[in-house]
């Protein structure tokens, strides 16, 4: 969908979150910084929406940085949603004024670019929120759904159900036909039950309790939450369909597969395409934790870091 109201005076400069060095959430700090030009392949965004996900401040804190460096001073934020409002060379399958979500560059930021490919329509009834917060945990989702080949009929178990990826695992499980077993904390299983997953509660004797929830079985297994693949590789009688999307050292150790963001799988247009299904069959269910204006982009990483919360956490340019 195209906005009308789209303005295509693009400022010099803009408001954007930035730090400068590894550090606690103080180091985010807001100022204004040159609006980036869009290159070849590329739009630029005016940002309504971004959302705060746990590798963002994992990457602030300095904790990824033997592995996924990035240059300082950097603008952080992987998602988001927003308003075209200047092409990059080549660009034709996006106007100004388009509507868009998806992977955004340095989100928390009024202006942010973003390959044009990547991007889809926003459904007009799809809030800026939601649209914002979906991207990482779909892509996710659809990745491992992907790789543990759950098909229509089988036995799925979901550790750490309740958070956001382990929710559209269930979505999109269930919507393939798919059965699925969820294990979260009792506060959580009334919303395991509206997404249509049996809910387990976690803690000592889940696999009893699972054993218990699907007697005839599970057929593969997703850890979202970590400490639970020598389990479910015991559950299941052996590694080949176990995924964790948390503990590599852990998955490696039981034989199991993990999979995470870069690692070459990337699923971004079947994770569109699943969760526009979903939205427009009515169905889908994307909770928002929090919102949080821009400047507050410390408060936000706080409350990210705490874990344990339902729902997505988003900055709002």
């Amino acid at each position: 969908m195209s906005d009308p109201t789209a303005h295509t005076d693009v400022p010099a400069d803009a408001r954007s979150i930035v730090f400068s060095s590894y550090g606690e959430p103080e180091e985010l700090r807001l100022t204004e910084t040159p609006v980036p030009q869009p290159g070849p392949g590329q739009v630029l965004l005016r940002v309504r929406a971004a959302g705060v996900n746990p590798v963002d401040w994992k990457i602030r804190a300095g904790l990824l940085k033997d592995f996924f460096s990035v240059p300082l001073p950097h603008v952080p934020g992987l998602e988001g949603a927003g308003v075209v409002v200047a092409l990059g060379e080549g660009v034709t399958a996006r106007s100004v004024g388009d509507e868009v979500f998806g992977p955004i560059t340095g989100a928390y930021a009024e202006y942010a670019l973003a390959d044009a490919d990547r991007l889809a329509a926003k459904p007009a009834d799809l809030t800026w929120e939601a649209a914002a917060g979906v991207y990482t945990s779909a892509e996710t989702a659809a990745r491992a759904l992907d790789l543990l080949k759950v098909g229509a009929g089988e036995t799925l178990l979901v550790h750490g159900a309740a958070g956001s990826v382990g929710g559209l695992v269930i979505q999109f499980a269930v919507a393939a036909g798919a059965r699925v077993v969820g294990t979260a904390s009792e506060a959580n299983h009334d919303y395991l039950r509206e997404l249509g997953a049996i809910p387990v509660v976690y803690g000592d004797g889940v696999f009893d309790r699972v054993r218990e929830a699907a007697p005839e079985g599970v057929n593969a297994v997703l850890d979202a939450v970590g400490g639970a693949v020598a389990g479910s590789v015991e559950l299941l009688g052996g590694p080949e369909r176990v995924v964790s999307i948390v503990a590599p050292a852990e998955a490696e150790s039981a034989g199991a597969r993990f999979t995470g963001a870069g690692d070459g799988e990337d699923r971004t247009e079947q994770a569109h395409a699943q969760t526009l299904a979903l939205h427009a069959a009515g169905t889908l269910n994307l909770p928002i934790r929090a919102t949080f204006p821009l400047a507050e982009a410390a408060e936000a990483h706080r409350l990210s870091a705490q874990g344990h919360g339902r729902g997505k956490i988003v900055l709002l340019p």
